[in-house]
């Protein structure tokens, strides 16, 4: 039985009480042997938490020793890694709240974990920031080899960068796999055509979905497509594009679930 997803999160993380099922991160149980389980994780639930009248760099310094042996090139390193080089002196008080979440992926990466746990990492970040969080991810899973889980509602979000995705419904796991295999299972035989007549394209081939002046879509497999091409060239139709609507994960997931409320 799962939850919802912090509530999940912090199984994972031994926050919390498991009732029923196991935990196991890298090959530790987390119930059984904690320390080692945790120990090359990290992890942030919620909201980071940090000192806001301290600076950037002192918040980490007070991180750095909760570990054994994590020196100061260390620390200058994950700075640089987050971009902070230049606030990482000013006081978390004047910190945008995208540097605040990424002084929290600092803190939370001090001692080099190869899982990163993050729940609603873009929450509430403006455009820009949502994007250096993007950026930021990918780069830590590429330089630093770390495999990284993260939490959202933000569905177009998570298609930009996630390869693989768990899908909650009603507190159960329905669906874990990767994402363009989940995008493929639930696309449709849907093509859009792009002409300089759709009420003539529609006297030609008959029902069509209208989408605008210039566009209309035809529920036909990709073999059939040429044959479409023919009789709408023949009759003096000029075709701009032909292209094959495909699924988002947004939409994936509302196919798997029915349409119910995002976990």
């Amino acid at each position: 039985m799962v939850h919802g997803k912090t509530t999940t999160i912090k199984l994972i993380l031994g926050l919390q009480n498991i009732t029923s099922g196991t935990v196991v991160i890298n090959g530790y149980n987390i119930e059984k042997d904690f320390t080692n389980a945790i120990k090359k994780v990290g992890a942030i639930v919620e909201n980071p938490d940090m000192y806001m009248y301290l600076s950037g760099y002192d918040n980490l310094k007070l991180v750095a020793n909760l570990y054994e042996n994590i020196s100061d090139e260390r620390i200058l390193e994950v700075v640089k890694l987050v971009k902070l080089e230049n606030r990482i002196k000013d006081k978390v008080s004047k910190y945008s709240l995208g540097m605040r979440q990424r002084l929290g992926i600092a803190q939370a990466i001090l001692h080099k974990p190869n899982l990163l746990i993050l729940d609603e990492p873009t929450n509430g970040l403006d455009p820009e920031g949502i994007k250096e969080m993007r950026e930021l991810l990918i780069t830590l899973a590429k330089k630093e080899k770390m495999g990284i889980l993260i939490s959202s509602h933000n569905l177009a979000e998570l298609d930009n960068f996630c390869n693989k995705v768990c899908i909650i419904k009603n507190g159960m796991i329905i669906e874990t796999s990767e994402i363009s295999k989940i995008k493929k299972e639930t696309n449709k035989d849907i093509e859009i055509f792009e002409v300089d007549d759709v009420n003539l394209a529609k006297k030609v081939i008959g029902e069509i979905e209208v989408i605008d002046s210039n566009k209309f879509k035809l529920n036909i497999s990709k073999e059939k497509v040429p044959d479409i091409i023919n009789d709408l060239v023949n009759n003096g139709i000029k075709i701009y594009e032909v292209k094959q609507e495909v699924n988002t994960l947004e939409d994936a997931f509302f196919e798997k679930t029915g349409g119910n409320v995002i976990e």
